[in-house]
């Protein structure tokens, strides 16, 4: 039977080691154990087993924990729809969290900033979502918005659903973003077809199309720095 984290030495129990060194200085294991904060009594595991339980069924993998299912999570012994839901929660924050990293009132300077922006949320679906970033005159966001689901295609992406909030919102200019599933960034011809179209609809209706932005694995590609913005 595994011995309970409160009989532990306080140097070795996740929560006092955090508020003594940090929680940087943490383990993925180690704080998943103060996110779940019991264990299991019927099979005599603690919270820290069952975070470690949790990490080697993903591959010691933050980012596939993230993407696993509550159902996912509910098939390791002692994990229940509460704690998937806490592990869900805590998962989305982080995801929130990154997305505010550019605070209201400054401008997006660079493509990897907008990466940064989207690559929690964006880099870790199983389906294609494109987004347009809505900015000012000076380049700061006036808001987020998801046009489609699914591949990426003239019909799913129509110029109408992406310039209406464009207009609503009196944007001066867009980014456009969407991401790749499989992790690949590359753009298809598909990809610079639609490009093509929205950026001429763009000059026509005077808003700057500044970029276009492909979210994969860690991992992106800026169609006006990596070169695909004139092909």
């Amino acid at each position: 039977m595994s011995q309970s984290i409160k009989d532990w030495p306080e140097a070795d129990r996740p929560r006092e080691k955090l508020l003594d060194k940090g929680p940087e200085a943490l383990s993925g294991t180690e704080l998943l154990a103060i996110l779940l904060r019991t264990g299991d009594a019927s099979s005599g595991k603690s919270a820290l087993d069952h975070g470690r339980d949790l990490m080697q069924l993903f591959g010691e993998s933050l980012r596939k924990l993230g993407e696993a299912s509550v159902h996912d999570l509910c098939s390791i012994k002692g994990i229940g729809p509460a704690k998937a839901a806490q592990i869900k929660a805590a998962i989305e924050i982080g995801k929130r969290f990154a997305q505010e990293e550019v605070k209201l009132g400054e401008p997006f300077r660079s493509s990897s900033e907008v990466f940064h922006f989207y690559r929690e949320h964006l880099g870790a679906l199983k389906k294609e979502e494109f987004h347009v970033l809505l900015l000012d005159a000076k380049n700061r966001k006036i808001k987020d918005v998801r046009i489609s689901e699914g591949s990426l295609t003239s019909s799913l992406v129509h110029p109408r659903e992406v310039f209406n909030p464009i207009v609503r919102e009196s944007a001066a200019a867009v980014i456009l973003v969407h991401n790749h599933p499989s992790g690949d960034p590359s753009p298809s011809q598909e990809d610079l077809q639609v490009t093509r179209r929205l950026r001429e609809i763009g000059e026509v209706m005077g808003v700057r199309v500044l970029d276009h932005v492909i979210v994969g694995k860690g991992k992106y590609v800026s169609f006006v720095d990596d070169g695909y913005w004139e092909k």
